[in-house]
């Protein structure tokens, strides 16, 4: 059986909050409002646990690995939300109820009861879409047995996703000039001039593309920090790139040139730790810029690869790129998350 994720040196002080979590639509604006909360408390020093309950059902194996996961990307989320609050909002992350099986919304709000009164806390914070079963509902009774062990409930109130995908979403003022500026910018570097020819076309060409897609991308709120700090490290990522493709380039030409022609294709498949579709997309990108990779298909986070040699499979599997992506859109504390061998065992 797998080691539970387990938190470290943490010490409790109050203000604590614990949340139940799972895979939902709804999960990542819970965990913002969670710790935004947290961070207008007037603890000293907040602490929100974030807990994944186990319910067993004869496969631990894999929702064990699936908890980690989560939770790995509940952290990212947690410095994302926090900024200079970081420093005194501790966010902790924990498995509970692996030697056990979970059934009833009794036996959830044992669980949780037990381990709210290890770490002291005394309110519980639920997910609205929360329903670790898959089946009936499980909220409204969960939280009548959590009301009943003593422990304060409430749900997040964070809005719900609509059931039905719309192509065309609601978009602000924020979103198209976002959009206008990225795609005049865009223009001006293919065209690399600023000719007032280029400069018109480039407006123009930045208007139509940003009135046309404004309702269909960056939907999304914008948050200029955290969009600066992502630009910022898109820059240090550029030449990074540059410099894998390149030594990419001359490995290639190496096998090429080489009388034998020593190339051992194969196609291999991997699980990246990334998330959300621009993260995704431009790692998947940057595997088929470099030579010797090429990006087949790519659903969710899972990579199907065909790679050329031997060594272009190390590379691969040693994730420069994958943490370069990470660094980019999640920060620096991403990028030391484990590698693809690593956490294949490779």
């Amino acid at each position: 059986m797998p080691e539970p994720f387990r938190p470290e040196g943490v010490t409790v002080t109050g203000g604590a909050v614990l949340v139940p979590v799972e895979e939902s639509t709804t999960l990542r604006n819970t965990v913002a409002h969670v710790l935004h909360e947290a961070a207008e408390s007037e603890a000293a020093t907040p602490v929100v646990h974030f807990v994944y309950p186990l319910s067993s059902r004869g496969r631990l194996g894999d929702e064990d690995e699936e908890a980690r996961e989560l939770l790995e990307r509940i952290e990212l989320w947690a410095e994302e939300d926090l900024g200079e609050d970081d420093r005194r909002v501790r966010v902790v992350t924990a498995t509970v109820g692996e030697d056990e099986y979970l059934f009833s919304p009794g036996d959830y709000a044992d669980v949780l009861e037990r381990y709210a009164s290890q770490h002291d806390v005394e309110s519980v914070v639920l997910d609205p879409e929360y329903n670790p079963t898959g089946a009936t509902p499980l909220l409204p009774a969960l939280e009548s047995e959590i009301r009943g062990t003593g422990l304060s409930v409430e749900e997040a109130p964070v809005d719900r996703p609509t059931r039905r995908s719309r192509l065309v979403r609601r978009s602000g003022a924020g979103q198209f000039l976002l959009l206008f500026g990225l795609s005049t910018v865009f223009y001006l570097l293919l065209a690399w001039s600023l000719a007032p020819y280029d400069l018109v076309t480039g407006v123009v060409t930045g208007a139509v593309v940003s009135t046309v897609l404004w309702h269909v991308s960056l939907t999304g709120p914008i948050q200029p920090r955290r969009l600066f700090g992502q630009m910022g490290r898109l820059c240090l990522y550029v030449p990074f790139l540059l410099w894998e493709i390149a030594k990419a380039n001359v490995g290639i030409a190496y096998v090429v040139l080489h009388p034998k022609l020593p190339i051992d294709p194969e196609v291999v498949e991997f699980d990246a730790a990334v998330w959300s579709e621009i993260p995704v997309a431009t790692l998947a990108n940057s595997i088929t810029l470099t030579p010797g990779t090429l990006t087949i298909d790519v659903e969710s986070r899972h990579f199907t690869i065909h790679t050329l040699t031997a060594g272009a499979r190390e590379d691969l599997f040693d994730g420069s790129l994958e943490r370069a992506v990470r660094f980019v859109f999640y920060g620096r504390n991403a990028a030391r998350m484990p590698t693809p061998s690593e956490r294949e065992g490779r």
